[in-house]
């Protein structure tokens, strides 16, 4: 008996991906449970597997393919034996083709109305909910150089796309030698995209500060080796003092933490603390939910598990979605100094840095400390300049002395 795969539930507001890589060939054994494909999406790669063991009888979906949720990807057969997948549904009157010994193919459209590099379904629609004509997007990326979601949100991003729609595209230049052209993956296209949107809406501004890590530094060193035995390996890191150091300062000042939608403020009585991480494909946020409820060890052991996920490619999208605040630690590679950009729709990120010995004046004597920069950026639109700075004494306060978190001061 056949087994259709079919693309998945892609996790909030994602209803479309990209087939990235086929893990199986058509004719292979494969196993329950097995890897068959990545597909990917604007925010991870997600693995598609097997739901029964079988023969790999049919890939319907080609790498590159844009597939909506629920599109068939492939067809498992049983153990051994090569079996056709029918065409579904045949139109009323029509006599469904003599059965074939290999796959059978599946256009989008009838073949007789498909126009050259017609749009994929999602494409299509977009581009008439946005009154986009067939013209401005005559070729696109996808296989056989069809029209993509993603082509479309590339041209609906470029500046005055509706008067310039018959412009031809800008034809890419002429390579150099020792230079190589590699398309952009469709994580890297969203990033880009996101970012400038947030620089393009925000009224994004930056505040600094420097926090003496001394303390902070004292407490892990003398706790680390039983907290890691109380906790079972879960190690002792310095982003468990920032988080629980922003979610007080968070609580104190609720605008940090509240988005603007619309004509009106969100207002929360939460914190899904943002921890941007590196992933195999480039920088990922996975979000610690409710960290305003968690222990310092159930900080560090979320944080521990997206980092290990992350390098795998193994985050959930589910699990990237819904932050109301961010931090960023530059510092694991080297910054001394940034200005973070908002993750949108969020309204303020907070970027730590590198700990550096530095002379600094304690009771009037020079002396050389730990000390990190601290940066906060921020809408101001809806953050004062007055929150913005308050917010970083705060935290700042906090991790020089950190029994302020323990007494909720």
């Amino acid at each position: 008996m056949a087994t259709e795969i079919k693309v998945p539930t892609l996790g909030e507001s994602v209803t479309t991906a990209t087939v990235a890589r086929w893990l199986k060939k058509v004719g292979e054994a494969v196993a329950a449970d097995e890897a068959l494909v990545e597909l990917e999406t604007d925010k991870v790669t997600v693995e598609v597997n097997a739901s029964a063991a079988g023969t790999l009888t049919e890939i319907v979906a080609q790498e590159g393919a844009e597939v909506e949720v629920g599109a068939l990807l492939c067809v498992i057969g049983e153990a051994g034996r090569s079996v056709a997948h029918p065409a579904a549904n045949p139109a009323p009157g029509v006599n469904p083709p003599p059965t074939a010994t290999g796959p059978v193919a599946r256009p989008a459209y009838p073949a007789s109305d498909v126009p050259q590099h017609a749009p994929l379904p999602a494409a299509a629609k977009m581009m008439a909910d946005n009154n986009v004509p067939a013209a401005a997007l005559s070729t696109g990326t996808g296989k056989d150089s069809r029209v993509t979601k993603g082509d479309v949100l590339d041209f609906l991003a470029r500046p005055a796309a509706a008067p310039a729609a018959a412009a031809a595209p800008k034809a890419p230049r002429a390579l150099e030698e020792g230079e190589e052209r590699v398309k952009m993956t469709r994580l890297r296209k969203t990033i880009a995209s996101r970012l400038k949107d947030a620089q393009n809406t925000a009224a994004m501004l930056t505040t600094f500060n420097e926090v003496d890590m001394s303390a902070a530094m004292a407490l892990r060193s003398e706790y680390k080796d039983a907290f890691e035995k109380k906790h079972k390996g879960v190690r002792l890191g310095f982003m468990s003092f920032f988080v629980r150091a922003c979610v007080a300062a968070l609580k104190e000042l609720p605008a940090v933490n509240a988005e603007i939608d619309g004509d009106d403020i969100v207002y929360r009585s939460h914190v899904h603390m943002g921890i941007a991480v590196g992933g195999a494909n480039g920088l990922v946020v996975p979000v610690v939910r409710h960290a305003d409820s968690l222990s310092f060890a159930g900080i560090e052991k979320a944080i521990g598990d997206f980092g290990r996920r992350a390098r795998d490619g193994q985050l959930k999208i589910d699990e990237l979605s819904g932050g109301t605040f961010t931090i960023t630690n530059g510092g694991v590679y080297g910054s001394l100094m940034s200005t973070p950009i908002l993750n949108a729709p969020q309204s303020a990120i907070l970027g730590m840095h590198k700990i550096q010995d530095r002379p600094i004046a304690v009771g009037g004597k020079v002396e050389i400390r730990p000390m990190m920069y601290l940066a906060l950026s921020y809408d101001h639109r809806i953050i004062d300049g007055k929150e913005a700075v308050t917010f970083l004494v705060r935290v700042k306060e906090n991790i020089e002395d950190p029994r302020r978190l323990l007494l909720d001061l």
